[in-house]
């Protein structure tokens, strides 16, 4: 920074000044500026620069995989409301793992940065290391639930998955349930979910006994899981309910694999359901039945609660335990 003032013919309080906030100059002293930096090609360290801000202007974002496409449009809207108000937003996955999501964080406290929207791996007893890792910044859970001190965004799984067994029983044999491996508090809520509403409903749970799981490949772990179903004789209905469209995928190969026709038709052997009408359900073979989470107000809640936290200038570790649950969308089509 120095070199590159000199270079402008500027002092370096005025350089500084004006990458802080280009606009706090005069415009001949900014055009000035860019010029030198065309001719120079000089980049400032944004790292550096961040650090010895009072006030940071980046943001974190974790997910438990950046592939996922659920998870890409949350970060993609995040990212694009942390630029309408001054912010840069980097997201790491935490791959499924919960080492890394910790190591994530810790990333992200040493960067300085503003504050972090994570979605949180594990169920809330196995999270001691990031509720202590938390009080370094503003942190906002969207998705799933990191504790109950921690402001939360996401989707009321309660309402959202009796909508889709209410549906099925109405329009047929009630669901068995396709349980979601318990990698984070949504796959718990979602199975109390289920017993909740088909007890309420008058029907005995029908629980699919599954092998144990723990990683976060779901298409897979349902096609064999749901193969070897088929294949024993297991299942206990001719309605399935997925915990997540992903699982609706393997269950929908399996199907086709043991040459059973799905659908909604009364000539079909088997009708499947699936939940967060993930942006390929459309074109499975048939179309996935499911539900419709808001990723768009997801994103938009859980960045406007972190703006909340950072503007309230409170000490970092001040908990806001607010909770914003949104409606699903029920999703009909030909799977069920």
């Amino acid at each position: 920074m120095e070199e590159f003032a000199a270079f402008a013919g500027l002092s370096r309080q005025t350089v500084s000044k004006y990458f802080n906030d280009p606009g706090s100059v005069r415009r001949t002293t900014r055009s000035r500026i860019e010029t030198a930096v065309q001719v120079s090609g000089f980049q400032p360290n944004l790292h550096a620069m961040n650090l010895n801000r009072r006030q940071s202007q980046l943001l974190g974002v974790v997910v438990p995989h950046t592939l996922d496409p659920f998870y890409m449009s949350i970060t993609r809207r995040i990212e694009q409301v942390a630029t309408e108000h001054g912010y840069i937003a980097f997201t790491l996955s935490s791959d499924g793992r919960p080492d890394l999501e910790l190591r994530a964080i810790r990333t992200f406290a040493s960067m300085n940065v503003a504050g972090t929207i994570i979605a949180p791996l594990g169920a809330r007893r196995r999270r001691s290391p990031l509720r202590k890792a938390k009080l370094d910044m503003p942190i906002v859970a969207m998705d799933s639930p990191l504790d109950d001190a921690t402001a939360f965004v996401g989707t009321d799984n309660r309402s959202s998955v009796a909508l889709m067994i209410d549906y099925l029983c109405r329009s047929g044999e009630p669901p068995a349930w396709f349980d979601i491996p318990t990698i984070n508090q949504t796959a718990i809520e979602r199975r109390i979910a289920y017993e909740h509403t088909m007890r309420r409903l008058g029907h005995e749970p029908r629980w699919l006994m599954m092998e144990a799981c723990d990683h976060w490949d779901f298409e897979r772990y349902a096609h064999t899981e749901a193969r070897r179903l088929l294949s024993t004789g297991e299942l206990t209905s001719r309605t399935i309910l997925c915990a997540n469209d992903r699982l609706g995928f393997g269950v929908l190969s399996a199907a086709w694999s043991a040459g059973l026709r799905v659908g909604r038709d009364a000539l079909c052997d088997l009708r499947v359901a699936g939940h967060d009408n993930h942006p390929l359900s459309a074109y499975t073979c048939p179309p996935l039945t499911t539900v419709a989470q808001d990723h768009v107000r997801i994103a938009e809640t859980a960045a406007e609660l972190l703006f909340a936290r950072i503007e309230e200038r409170q000490p970092r570790s001040c908990a806001s335990n607010k909770r914003v649950l949104l409606d699903g969308t029920l999703i009909m089509r030909e799977s069920a």
